[in-house]
């Protein structure tokens, strides 16, 4: 008799947090701004946006009025997508990010040059898309905006090594620049978070905390990595070590949803996921996500989205560049 094996408990809740993360970089861009000047950035849906102060001072203004001054070492996520104006100093006029002339170095990868001619500040700043349905979960946990000043850091020693490269590709051009830079904003983005999640009171609430449970992480670590195994509630309490009752109300308690629809919705997320921009055969997505009949995949996944598996195939999303 072949056994399927099981996935390893969930003991380290924050690292399962982050293996969710998955995004693309849409826009790399390495600002010169010299003062006075103020970029104001548009709503951008579906993604992430990463600014990296490398020299002088900037100051980040939210749409809910927050501001925040920006030093060297200081990085900034801004999570959802939402408009957002950067200036020199406070009051400085904005002018529309996709309104100023870059250089194109190619089609994400982008030199900025603007300001007064005064004092010099430069920026590395990306854009990230999230693209799979799994990582969604997670970034609609996180605030508007993370924040992290690196000479803070407890354990800043990653920040700074990061920081120092970033700073070394920010001062001027040099070969494999771009590469360079996506791998960098990559990295920098799973600081910023997982700083955040090492940190933040709002961390230990809901789907976060049941990541951190020691009974329903080991449930969710077992979901999220083995979507096709024949889940019901009995083998998710036993994943749980709880009784079936016990397990049914703390799950539901704690993710706010009861287990079976977490298992559906997490299957169709990452369905979705395999459909988005690959020729995979629906009916081969199914059996990865744990149905066994195309038929009855294809009506969960309209109930869900409200459109057929075929009408999400090749979905990306867009590709920015400046003007």
């Amino acid at each position: 008799m072949t056994t399927t094996a099981r996935p390893a408990p969930a003991d380290d809740p924050l690292g399962e947090a982050l293996h969710l993360l998955r995004l693309t970089g849409s826009l790399y861009c390495r600002a010169e701004l010299t003062a006075p000047w103020g970029v104001a950035v548009p709503p951008l849906d579906g993604c992430m946006a990463l600014l990296v102060v490398t020299a002088g001072r900037a100051e980040l203004e939210l749409d809910d009025g927050t501001t925040t001054v920006l030093e060297p070492g200081s990085v900034a996520l801004v999570t959802h997508g939402t408009s957002h104006r950067v200036r020199s100093v406070p009051g400085a006029p904005v002018t529309p990010l996709f309104d100023i002339p870059v250089d194109q170095v190619s089609e994400r990868y982008e030199v900025l040059r603007f300001g007064g001619g005064g004092d010099l500040t430069r920026i590395a700043y990306a854009v990230m898309s999230v693209e799979a349905e799994a990582t969604r979960r997670l970034v609609a946990q996180l605030p508007e905006a993370l924040l992290v000043d690196a000479w803070d850091d407890d354990a800043a020693g990653a920040f700074h090594s990061v920081l120092r490269l970033v700073a070394a590709e920010a001062a001027g051009s040099r070969p494999g620049g771009e590469t360079v830079m996506t791998r960098l904003a990559d990295v920098l983005v799973v600081q910023v978070v997982r700083s955040w999640l090492e940190r933040a009171p709002e961390a230990r609430q809901g789907w976060l905390a049941a990541l951190r449970d020691p009974h329903l992480g080991r449930v969710l670590t077992a979901v999220h990595r083995e979507p096709a195994h024949p889940w019901s509630l009995v083998t998710l309490a036993s994943e749980a070590r709880m009784s079936r009752s016990a397990f049914a109300a703390r799950f539901t308690e704690v993710v706010g949803e009861p287990p079976m629809r977490y298992v559906t919705t997490w299957r169709l997320r990452t369905a979705r996921d395999h459909l988005a921009g690959s020729d995979v055969p629906v009916a081969t997505v199914a059996r990865r996500v744990g149905y066994l009949s195309e038929a009855s995949f294809c009506r969960a996944f309209k109930r869900e989205y409200g459109v057929p598996p075929g009408r999400v195939r090749h979905e990306r999303a867009p590709v920015l560049v400046g003007a």
